[in-house]
């Protein structure tokens, strides 16, 4: 009684302390910045289209539910490249590492570095360019820190910085997350999970580009600065339910469910499903779903659903459990060639 209790406490305290979140509302769509705070970098949870809120372990919690890195045996690192919109040259280098510290504690940080490429400058008197190019930059940096409440209850927080910037003018902003995990059932067949995601002050660019000279109408040359706006975040909360069919020795389905609240666009619906064999491999698919999902002229996203993926883990070392793995997933899109993300992890 006393867990539920918690659980019950943890999801409305969540709530209270987001208060700008009006979760859904297609009038403020597009009104948030650093968008890409809602972008997985992440090649096993994204090939579940996020489903698994409840049943995510190790580093790439520190994306989807912070809690689940709690549940880090001892050490584990990772690295993830995704070819973002594949034949848009846009690329995401991700880095992370849990770290089991304590009796039951969990430390965690992650680097996900946004690659552009090179982009031709151009001016009002140059519009076809002026021979030089610039790199914009986008850089999230996130710290975290998990621990196991009881042999049920697990949670975590996390601080993330943002940088975002390009030759000239730049925007740097601070975020936090904050999620729970419940494990029930005698073989901890059935999770709950909540989270609570990018809730910070809002954020505004910086900078020369900002500016520029121009005459008066008397001919005296002038430096006009315009006004920066700020922007804000885009806050969400998750909710999700996973539940684990053991079919046989080594067979097991995993089941999950998940909800997403957004602030600043529409809801999103993830199902998921994996099929699991001992700890050598991982095969799975997720649907995300929102308004206008099926219908191509209410669809306000380029993605259209679809995900999957695999992750197949070679043992380092029976005796203690250790596993090197591979992880890969495609999610699908209407335009470009969709999303292609691969990493490696090491699981010690």
């Amino acid at each position: 009684m006393k867990k539920i209790t918690f659980i019950i406490i943890t999801v409305i305290g969540l709530t209270i302390i987001a208060p700008d979140m009006y979760a859904g509302n297609d009038d403020r769509a597009g009104e948030a910045g650093a968008s890409e705070l809602l972008f997985n970098p992440w090649a096993a949870s994204s090939g579940f289209a996020n489903a698994n809120v409840a049943s995510i372990e190790g580093l790439e919690g520190i994306f989807l539910n912070v809690a689940g890195t709690a549940f880090t045996r001892k050490t584990e690192l990772g690295f993830t490249y995704t070819d973002y919109l594949s034949g848009a040259g846009i690329g995401i280098n991700s880095f992370a590492f849990s770290q089991h510290v304590g009796e039951s504690g969990t430390l965690s940080g992650s680097v996900v570095a946004y690659d552009f490429g090179d982009i031709e400058r151009t001016t009002v008197e140059l519009p076809d360019g002026d021979g030089t190019t610039f790199n914009p930059s986008y850089t999230n940096i996130t710290v975290a820190y998990a621990r196991a409440f009881s042999n049920a209850i697990y949670g975590g927080a996390a601080l993330k910085v943002i940088n975002e910037g390009i030759s000239n003018a730049k925007a740097t902003g601070v975020a936090i997350d904050a999620g729970i995990q419940y494990v029930a059932g005698e073989r901890d067949q059935l999770r709950f999970g909540v989270t609570m995601q990018n809730v910070g002050p809002t954020m505004s660019f910086k900078g020369d580009g900002l500016s520029f000279k121009g005459y008066t109408p008397s001919g005296t040359l002038q430096t006009i600065e315009f006004r920066e706006r700020e922007f804000e975040l885009p806050s969400l909360i998750r909710i999700g339910l996973s539940y684990d069919l053991f079919l046989a020795e080594n067979h097991n389905l995993l089941l999950a469910g998940a909800f997403t609240s957004n602030s600043f666009t529409k809801d999103n619906y993830h199902l998921g499903l994996e099929y699991g064999f001992s700890d050598y491999l991982r095969i799975r698919g997720g649907y995300l779903m929102e308004k206008g999902t099926f219908n191509e002229e209410e669809r306000s996203t380029v993605f259209t659903g679809l995900n999957a993926g695999i992750s197949i883990m070679v043992p380092i070392n029976k005796e203690n459990g250790s596993r090197f793995a591979v992880d890969y997933s495609y999610r699908s899109t209407d335009a470009f060639d969709g999303v292609h993300s691969i990493g490696a992890r090491i699981i010690l």
